[in-house]
């Protein structure tokens, strides 16, 4: 899939987020790359790849002093997602899912409870 169409999923993405979290985001930049870098990759296990990156302060960890930051940044790795997905639909579902996961954690929401999320429980 060429980066623009990419570009223009992960903006639906966005734009279909419940209106009274769009309100709520603010200093967050939205940024597209290939893969992750090595440094972004931390130290996963090998084998194992990131779709998305959430980096910054996330809403729940910002005190009275917060300000004259750089913004959160929320990365989303197309590759990653492509090699995972057989179709165009499949696509679009793991960048709408992606998106969700990474703005969760914006909202101070952590990997396990995500999960917990996903799962229903």
């Amino acid at each position: 899939m060429n980066r623009e169409r990419f570009q223009r999923l992960v903006a639906r993405a966005v734009e279909k987020l419940p209106e009274e979290f769009l309100a709520m985001l603010d200093n967050v930049d939205i940024v597209l790359e290939d893969h992750p870098t090595r440094a972004q990759l931390g130290e996963m296990q090998r084998g194992y790849t990131l779709l998305g990156l959430y980096e910054g302060v996330p809403r729940t960890e910002r005190g009275a002093h917060y300000g004259l930051v750089p913004p959160d940044k929320i990365t989303i790795f197309q590759q990653p997602i492509e090699d995972i997905c057989y179709s165009d639909d499949e696509i679009i579902a793991e960048i709408d899912r992606v998106v969700k996961h990474e703005m969760a954690h914006h909202f101070g929401i952590d990997d396990a409870r995500l999960e917990q999320l996903e799962n229903g429980t």
